[in-house]
């Protein structure tokens, strides 16, 4: 396969930003426009001063988990190790 050089790969990606432009602008326009887009915003809106919250919540979930899945990798390492 060919390589392909930086001004090809620009202009590869330049014919993609009229529609990425389009399709971000039609999906505000869906929520400021319609009831339901209005109604998930005051829903955001109101629900706002809990994120912070959630997200440590759900940062020390991840963290067990990562934690949890280190330990497995290590003991699988360890196995290997003691098997040469």
């Amino acid at each position: 396969m060919k390589e392909l050089q930086e001004g090809e790969m620009e202009g590869k990606m330049r014919k993609w930003y009229v529609p990425l432009t389009v399709l971000g602008v039609g999906s505000l326009g869906v929520l400021f426009l319609t009831d339901t887009g209005r109604q998930r915003l005051r829903w955001l809106a109101a629900n706002l001063h809990r994120g912070p919250e959630a997200w440590l919540d759900w940062n020390e979930a991840a963290q067990r988990e990562i934690d949890r899945i280190q330990l497995a990798l290590n003991r699988v390492a360890d196995s290997l190790n003691a098997a040469q």
